[in-house]
This record gives C-alpha cells, sequence and structure tokens, in this order.
C-alpha cells in the first residue's frame, strides 16, 4: 500500500468515526444532527490537510465549517460575523490561488 492510499484510508477512517459520534450525540445530547455536522466539514478539511498541507480546499473546509458550526450554535452575533467573515476567506484564499498562479509562471 502507498503513501497516498494511506492518507485516503486515514481520511476515511477519520469521517466514520466524526460520523459515530455525531450520530450518538445527536441520539443522546441536545447537541443534533442539525447543529454538528459542520464538524464533518472540519475533519473532511483536517484529512486534506493531512494529504498535502497547502491544499486550499482542506483550509477552506476547515474555515467553513468553523464558521456553520458557531453560526448554527451560537445565535445571533455568530450570524453576523458569518455574514462578514466568510467572505474574507473566500477572498483570501482566492487571493493565495491567483498568487501561486502567478508565482509558478516566472
Amino acid at each position: 500500500m502507498n503513501r497516498r492510499e494511506k492518507q485516503h484510508i486515514l481520511t476515511g477512517g477519520m469521517i466514520l468515526i466524526t460520523v459515530g459520534i455525531l450520530i450518538i450525540l445527536g441520539k443522546n445530547t441536545a447537541f443534533g444532527f442539525s447543529k454538528s455536522w459542520p464538524i464533518l466539514l472540519i475533519v473532511i478539511g483536517i484529512g486534506a490537510l493531512v494529504q498535502r498541507i497547502r491544499d486550499l480546499g482542506g483550509w477552506f473546509l476547515i474555515a467553513a465549517g468553523v464558521i456553520l458550526l458557531v453560526n448554527y450554535n451560537w445565535e445571533p452575533d455568530a450570524r453576523l460575523l458569518s455574514a462578514y467573515l466568510l467572505p474574507v476567506v473566500l477572498i483570501i484564499i482566492g487571493l493565495a490561488a491567483v498568487r501561486r498562479y502567478f508565482k509558478g509562471k516566472s
């Protein structure tokens, strides 16, 4: 088994563990799946970063997961924050991608 296959297995295992934990939390606490599903985005992002730390998609998934998790669990102020934070994160990621493109051309 090569390194890439091992990394995919690790990411898949992390996702399955997270889904299992979220199901248990949903059945036994007030922290149901409707409030906790953004944790899956965070775990998938972490899995992407384990494979390649410079993966912009992984960083985006983590940022989006954190924003959504805060938004779903801590009401009014978090919504205002996410209204501005998400676009700023998207702009930063886009700028990094454009910079990377032009850096590769020189």
